[in-house]
C-alpha cells in the first residue's frame, strides 16, 4: 500500500512541477513549449475534456496540471451556496471551477496528499482571485475534515489511484451531511475484466491497474451506505476499461 502511494506522490509531484511553467510560451500551456519536461498529450485524460468556457479564465498552471478523465464539477450539478470538497484537488482545476459555480455565499475544499500539488493549487487560486475557496493536506483515505461539513463531494480521476478504496468511500460518507450526494469521473472496468487483465492494459499510476469494476463500484458504494448509485461509461480509455460518471447520494 505505502509503494503504491510513494509512487502516485512522485508521479503527481513530477506533474505539478512541468505545470508551474505552463507561462514559457507567453501563456500557452506546457505541452507546446516543447523540451524534455513537456508533457505527452493524452486526449483521453486532462483539459481537453473541459469546455474551453469553463478553463479561459482559469490560470494556464491549473489547466495545465489538469489529468483527470472528466468534469465532476458538472457532474455533480453544484448550486449556489453549496459546500464542496474534491478529493485528490490536484493543481486546483476542479475546486476553482466548483468555487465559481456555488458562488460567494458556497465553499470549495480540496485535499490532496503532495505537497508541490498543493502550493501549485494556492498559487493558482491566488492568480485566480478566488477566496471560497481552501486546499488541505491529507490522504483521501483519511480526510482532514470534520463529520458533516459538505453538501457534495466530488472527484477527478483519484479514487483508482487509491490502494484503499473502501476507505476513501466510507471517508466521503462520513464528510456529507444527511442527503449529500457523491458526483465524480473515475476510470472504471467492465465486468468482464480481472484485476490481471486491468493490469495488463496499464499502469497503477496511469489510472487504469487499480480501477474498479463496474460492479465493485456499487457494492462499495452500497457498504459505505450510499444509495441510489450509478456508474455510466462515458469514454473508452483502453480495452474494456472507460471514463466514466458516478453517482450516489448520502441517504437523508
Amino acid at each position: 500500500m505505502t509503494d503504491v502511494r510513494d509512487q502516485v506522490r512522485e508521479r503527481y509531484a513530477l506533474a505539478a512541477t512541468q505545470a508551474s511553467t505552463a507561462g514559457c510560451c507567453g501563456g500557452e500551456s506546457t505541452a507546446s513549449c516543447g523540451g524534455p519536461n513537456a508533457p505527452e498529450i493524452d486526449e483521453r485524460f486532462g483539459a481537453g475534456l473541459y469546455a474551453a468556457t469553463d478553463t479561459d479564465a482559469l490560470p494556464v498552471e491549473a489547466v495545465a496540471a489538469s489529468l483527470g478523465c472528466g468534469n465532476p464539477v458538472l457532474v455533480a450539478e453544484l448550486r449556489e451556496g453549496e459546500r464542496v470538497l474534491d478529493l485528490g484537488s490536484g493543481g486546483g482545476i476542479d475546486v476553482l471551477l466548483s468555487a465559481r459555480r456555488v458562488g460567494p455565499t458556497g465553499f470549495a475544499h480540496g485535499v490532496d496528499m503532495t505537497d508541490e500539488m498543493l502550493e501549485l493549487a494556492r498559487a493558482n487560486a491566488a492568480k485566480a482571485g478566488a477566496t471560497n475557496v481552501a486546499f488541505h493536506r491529507g490522504t483521501i483515505e483519511d480526510l482532514p475534515l470534520p463529520d458533516g461539513s459538505v453538501d457534495v463531494v466530488i472527484s477527478n480521476c483519484v479514487v483508482n489511484l487509491s490502494p484503499d478504496k473502501p476507505a476513501v468511500l466510507a471517508e466521503a460518507f462520513r464528510v456529507l451531511v444527511p442527503g449529500g450526494r457523491l458526483g465524480i469521473s473515475d476510470v472504471v472496468a467492465e465486468d468482464r475484466l480481472t484485476p490481471e487483465q486491468r493490469a495488463e492494459r496499464g499502469s497503477y499510476v496511469g489510472c487504469i491497474a487499480g480501477a474498479l469494476s463496474r460492479r465493485e463500484y456499487l457494492d462499495g458504494l452500497a457498504a459505505a451506505g450510499f444509495v441510489d448509485a450509478t456508474v455510466t461509461f462515458t469514454h473508452d480509455v483502453a480495452d474494456g476499461m472507460h471514463g466514466a460518471v458516478v453517482q450516489a447520494r448520502r441517504p437523508a
